[in-house]
């Protein structure tokens, strides 16, 4: 029979107009991309599967081929449920459409007031979802690393009865997040009697780190030299934060507040795969605590010529 629409949508094969709206609202917001940031690509399928098998069986005519012929016949333009004279089947043309504009027509008309007021039967409000700190370095935003997170949450059993399971999950962070990025786990979250389950949110929070400091792409490090050093140049050396060793030479003098920028060596721009933002030196020059009579009438022979 192919594609088994009933089955994708989680309902019976005499399932009711209202049945078949109701577990299509429930898997639309389950699987909708912008709510899957953790595995997007399979959300993006599931997606469009959940549509088509929604837009076939929400409409009595396609149903009424689906349920004779199945896809093949649905898809194959072979048949429909008239029947020309000699007794075949009539030609029937089938185009799935875009699962964004099943979504659209389904949100956009369709009476939840009607859905939520069936006593005994009707949707049910979803719980509130449980957001976490996800701590991550420097370095995880970075390069990007992957995490298995232990979790507990809230579900009922089979009688109904609320108990404690414990769950262990993968998350991809991505180069380039930012704090504050939201990763969604839908219905991962507690469920309460009579409620959804809720949605369980990670979210990013940056820890510290030692030598570098972000400002939006860009990365800031800050660069002890002496007076020596920004009057006569230096050569430096920066790790950055994937252990490469980038070296530099201060050949200007370096004037205080003054700062020396790296390009596409700052940090990953999540939106842009292959662009970096910039490494920012800012330099702190050291000045010395004393200096001997000598050595003043030294800088004063040598620096007030150039004074001049």
């Amino acid at each position: 029979m192919g594609v088994d629409y009933y089955n994708i949508l989680k309902v019976s094969k005499n399932a009711s107009e209202e049945d078949v709206k109701k577990s299509y609202k429930r898997l639309a917001m389950k699987w909708h991309p912008d709510k899957n940031a953790v595995n997007t690509e399979q959300a993006e399928a599931k997606f469009k599967q959940i549509s088509e098998a929604y837009d076939v069986l929400s409409d009595p005519g396609k149903r009424q081929i689906y349920d004779l012929y199945g896809e093949e016949g649905l898809k194959g333009g072979l048949v429909s449920k008239e029947r020309d004279v000699g007794g075949g089947p009539r030609g029937f043309k089938f185009s799935p459409r875009r699962a964004e504009d099943v979504y659209e027509e389904f949100f956009g008309g369709y009476d939840f007031v009607k859905e939520t007021g069936n006593g005994g039967g009707g949707g049910l409000k979803k719980a509130a979802p449980m957001e976490t700190q996800l701590a991550c370095s420097l370095e995880d935003l970075y390069k990007g690393s992957k995490r298995k997170m232990k979790i507990s949450r809230i579900v009922l059993d089979d009688s109904g009865k609320p108990v404690t399971v414990e769950e262990v999950l993968s998350i991809h962070i991505k180069p380039g997040w930012k704090k504050g990025t939201k990763i969604t786990f839908p219905e991962k979250g507690n469920h309460e009697p009579d409620s959804a389950p809720g949605d369980l949110i990670f979210v990013v929070d940056e820890k510290p780190h030692s030598d570098f400091r972000r400002d939006g792409n860009d990365l800031i490090i800050h660069q002890k030299i002496s007076l020596l050093d920004a009057l006569t140049g230096k050569a430096l050396n920066i790790t950055t934060l994937d252990g490469r060793d980038i070296a530099l030479t201060v050949s200007d003098i370096v004037k205080p507040g003054q700062e020396m920028v790296i390009e596409n060596e700052g940090m990953p721009i999540s939106k842009e795969p292959g662009k970096n933002g910039n490494l920012r030196i800012k330099f702190d020059i050291k000045f010395p605590s004393r200096l001997s009579a000598e050595q003043k009438s030294n800088l004063r022979r040598v620096l007030g010529r150039t004074a001049k």
